[in-house]
């Protein structure tokens, strides 16, 4: 009979009600045309959301074909029916724990290495997959195309595939992102909407591959509703909010003496547990890292200016505390 997966992994955001959360890295200003959005979606939940006219023109804003997916996890489930079964799969430590789930799902065998190109390089082999999140996930750091050069290398001339997960890089000031034949480059718009609820994202390289494996109508009618949004609005949003994301970034940055090319911080406290606990009891929610291998930090997001203000005072009296 069917037995479960033995390997699970934790997620980050709220489950607590009544908390201030920064455990979850998100925009925390939703966009202006949210009521509409919801209202256009509720108006066309009656019929089944076909959206490749939407994904059409996603593509021309951007610029090149894509795939519209159930935010970059769907992507992730779809790269294990196409290529991971009986696969090595390498994988840097303290990174997003769903590429080893996933891996192991599809009964890959899993090579851990360091969170450096350079280094990750040395263990791609010949057709094996190499995942790697560009803004790291819990830590923040990018990469430039220049520094990521060693393992694009390693990757085209070993017949390999980098899985380059960019769910943070609309976060990035100046954000820059490689091309190759050898490349897949996974993106969703629930971390820069502010919307996780919604389920949307897109996979850039080999269309014609993820297509013949996607879920039929697996984004539903709200999906439809924020894509048909995203194209009138054209990125607008994120424009206009990015720079004040940045501006509340470098004021933590300074206040906390944390550093990070996204919109949210690792800090190391000693101990992760202890922390989230001290932290729960003045209503702040933040990340226990230790599911990343990292049990002496915790991870949290930027939010607006008067709730970091409230960040940044617990910690420091956690400060006086310890």
């Amino acid at each position: 009979m069917l037995e479960p997966v033995r390997f699970s992994t934790y997620h980050g955001g709220a489950r607590e009600e009544g908390l201030l959360d920064f455990s979850a890295s998100l925009n925390h200003y939703p966009p202006e045309w949210l009521d509409e959005m919801f209202e256009r979606a509720r108006g066309i939940s009656n019929r089944y959301p076909y959206y490749a006219g939407l994904e059409e023109g996603l593509g021309e804003l951007l610029g090149e074909p894509l795939t519209v997916t159930a935010g970059i996890t769907e992507a992730l489930y779809l790269l294990g029916i196409l290529t991971l079964r009986g696969r090595k799969v390498v994988i840097p430590r303290h990174t997003y724990g769903e590429y080893e789930r996933v891996a192991r799902i599809f009964g890959a065998e899993v090579i851990k290495g360091p969170n450096e190109p350079e280094k990750l390089a040395e263990l791609v082999e010949r057709n094996s997959v190499v995942f790697f999140c560009n803004p790291n996930n819990p830590d923040g750091r990018f990469y430039r195309v220049r520094e990521l050069r060693p393992l694009l290398d390693a990757v085209e001339d070993r017949k390999a595939l980098l899985v380059l997960d960019e769910a943070f890089i609309d976060f990035v000031e100046k954000p820059e992102s490689p091309e190759g034949e050898n490349v897949v480059k996974l993106r969703t718009f629930t971390k820069s909407y502010g919307l996780p609820g919604i389920r949307v994202g897109y996979v850039l390289g080999f269309k014609e591959a993820f297509g013949s494996v996607r879920m039929p109508w697996g984004i539903g009618s709200t999906g439809v509703a924020f894509l048909e949004f995203l194209l009138k609005d054209g990125f607008e949003h994120l424009r206009k909010t990015m720079p004040l994301i940045w501006r509340e970034k470098e004021r933590i940055e300074r206040e906390l003496g944390v550093k990070s090319d996204a919109n949210f911080f690792i800090k190391n406290v000693g101990n992760a547990g202890v922390t989230v606990e001290r932290l729960k009891e003045r209503g702040i929610l933040v990340r226990n890292c230790e599911s990343f291998g990292l049990p002496e930090f915790v991870r949290f997001s930027v939010r607006r200016s008067e709730e970091n203000d409230k960040l940044i005072e617990a910690f420091r009296e956690l400060e006086v505390e310890f």
